[in-house]
């Protein structure tokens, strides 16, 4: 039976992918090439599977997506596939070690199965694609701000990254 702290999670997991895929949608987008590569996949879907969740924190949402005809990405919410066509395997074991990899840009260890033509252009995109956040805000804000903000933000993320490069060596040493 769903509690209400059930639901406020779900609520903020669907809020919080329906901003994830515009995001997806508007990096693809930026790239003719991405949905080229995209578009002969249409109607076709795409899962993420998250193996090694810890069961101390709440569980994820369903990440599971339809490709649309104009090559772009449609989240099915809960009425996910029961077989995707492809299937993306993701180790959430440990979320820290996963948070640096994304902080580092470093592609995680991930599992790919399924259709293997959706899979050679998946995995093109995980390559190949990366968000020109400094680009976006220069539209709002001006080049020359934009390429300051994009210098600040680079040294606070190289401070993330150390940081979690230093948690991550101190539970790997465990308590003494």
């Amino acid at each position: 039976m769903p509690t209400p702290f059930n639901s406020v999670f779900a609520s903020l997991g669907s809020a919080a992918m329906e901003r994830i895929t515009l995001l997806l949608n508007h990096v693809i987008a930026a790239e003719p090439v991405a949905t080229e590569r995209l578009r002969p996949h249409s109607g076709r879907s795409i899962q993420l599977q998250w193996t090694g969740w810890p069961s101390l924190l709440p569980a994820p949402p369903l990440v599971a997506f339809v490709i649309t005809p104009a090559g772009l990405l449609e989240w099915c919410g809960e009425q996910a596939p029961a077989q995707p066509d492809l299937r993306v395997s993701i180790d959430a074991s440990n979320p820290l070690k996963l948070a640096g990899q994304w902080l580092s840009g470093e592609r995680p260890a991930i599992g790919i199965e399924g259709d293997s033509a959706l899979a050679t252009d998946v995995s093109w995109l995980i390559d190949n694609l990366r968000w020109d956040i400094e680009d976006d805000v220069a539209r709002v804000i001006g080049q020359a701000p934009a390429h300051e903000l994009a210098r600040a933000a680079s040294v606070v993320s190289a401070g993330l990254r150390e940081a979690v490069r230093a948690l991550q060596g101190l539970m790997a040493r465990g308590p003494q």
